[in-house]
């Protein structure tokens, strides 16, 4: 069988309930995520998936992202992987999107991204061609053997990973909405790259 990667995106924060933009900013995970993250890990450990005996188990190192594959059922299979940080929103980090719209009122992150500072910044920011090839990276890597990946991680650079995953330009992650705690699967069809499941939040009883 054809590798697939499951994608199970961290459970709420302060910040993602406010709308504001976290990307390397550690914020932990509200007991309504802590709960999420818990009936998730209780699907995943029930029938098609029986707990992914096969599969490869990553998360990205934040904090949000870690405690939500612990509460999971995953932390004793887990390996910890920068590719899946979260974008760098630079000088954005922390704002909403009124806010920045304060300051451009034409930004469109998925047209124009994010302020670039100087290398070596703490919040350097990261451009769209480094958040896509950082993508192709991940890509590449589950394709590479014969297990499936589950992958804990954050909503930008899930949806920006899709994108690539289908071949597609990252500005097609506008168009794929992705909420705190679903889970998401992409795979195959007809030999071709295709979304399995997408934004699945069924265990939340949404």
């Amino acid at each position: 069988m054809a590798p697939r990667i499951f994608l199970a995106r961290h459970g709420q924060t302060e910040w993602s309930m406010l709308g504001r933009h976290t990307g390397r900013t550690d914020i932990p995970l509200l007991d309504e995520g802590r709960r999420g993250a818990k009936l998730l890990g209780e699907r995943l450990h029930r029938s098609p998936w029986d707990g992914l005996p096969d599969a490869e188990i990553r998360t990205s190192p934040l904090s949000r992202a870690r405690e939500t594959c612990e509460l999971a059922g995953f932390a004793d299979r887990a390996q910890d992987w920068d590719a899946l940080m979260e974008w760098d929103y630079g000088a954005y980090e922390g704002m909403t999107q009124a806010q920045i719209h304060a300051i451009d009122p034409d930004w469109f992150i998925w047209r124009d991204g994010v302020p670039v500072g100087s290398p070596g910044a703490q919040s350097r920011g990261e451009t769209m061609a480094e958040l896509s090839a950082r993508a192709d990276g991940i890509v590449e890597y589950v394709r590479s053997a014969d297990r499936d990946v589950l992958a804990f991680a954050h909503g930008h650079i899930l949806r920006v990973l899709c994108a690539r995953w289908l071949g597609e330009d990252i500005s097609f992650a506008a168009r794929i909405k992705l909420d705190p705690t679903s889970l998401s699967a992409l795979g195959w069809a007809y030999g071709a790259p295709a979304i399995e499941r997408w934004n699945d939040t069924g265990h939340l009883g949404t």
